[in-house]
């Protein structure tokens, strides 16, 4: 049997591919490395290799994942015809990964990230995330303020802190899938909406913008993100 020699970036990413499947369908806790090696056609030497860990596999996914969206939103962060406030919102709410045919996949993956006994990974993989986005939404907030639209004096330092909004999602999303697995999904929903709804206003009343004017996520999202239904 010949063996195929691939380039290590492909190799790399093939993993995420069948890590993405294998967690998306079946759940990260459901998924082992075992899995994963077997569906990639891999060794568990050749695994590690590239990760030291399951967990170090799943902040790599989210770090490509925050990657894939930021290009699926290029077009609308490119857009001449959209205000800031539009360009805002398309990279707060905007993403197809926050579109609620995606909630189901999105809990099934990262769901342990919100769980208190993994709080040093919540952190990590907040951190990745967060180099990623950071740019763009400092380019935002620099046009913004220049136009007068935002108070954003040092946009970077404002994109940095309003990321730093979301660490406080992690116990509230924790709690909420708690509470929908005990049956009481109306209650969790409700809660998680109002949580993303007063994120939103956060982020207005920093930019000195009218409230509501931000939008974190597609409506009905909150209620399919924590939905056991929707596995």
């Amino acid at each position: 049997m010949v063996r195929t020699i691939k380039a290590p970036e492909i190799r790399f990413a093939e993993l995420l591919d069948c890590a993405q499947r294998l967690f998306f369908s079946r759940g990260y806790d459901n998924t082992t490395v075992n899995d994963i090696i077997r569906e990639a056609g891999l060794s568990k030497g050749a695994f590690y290799h590239y990760f030291d860990s399951k967990a170090a596999l799943l902040e790599a996914l989210a770090v490509r994942m925050a990657r894939d969206s930021m290009t699926d939103l290029q077009p609308v962060l490119d857009d001449p015809t959209l205000d800031p406030i539009s360009r805002l919102n398309g990279l707060f709410a905007g993403s197809r990964r926050l579109k609620i045919e995606y909630a189901p996949h999105i809990r099934n993956t990262f769901e342990v990230i919100f769980r208190p006994e993994n709080i040093v990974l919540f952190h990590r993989m907040d951190q990745a995330v967060t180099a990623v986005v950071t740019p763009a939404l400092a380019e935002i907030l620099r046009q913004g303020d220049e136009q007068g639209v935002f108070d954003a004096p040092d946009p970077l330092a404002f994109a940095e802190m309003l990321l730093q909004f979301r660490l406080s999602l992690g116990a509230v999303m924790n709690n909420a899938l708690r509470q929908a697995k005990a049956g009481n999904l109306d209650a969790a929903a409700e809660a998680l909406e109002e949580r993303l709804r007063l994120y939103g206003l956060a982020i207005d009343r920093v930019l000195k913008l009218p409230d509501g004017t931000i939008e974190m996520a597609e409506k009905g999202f909150a209620r399919a993100l924590i939905s056991v239904e929707s596995s």
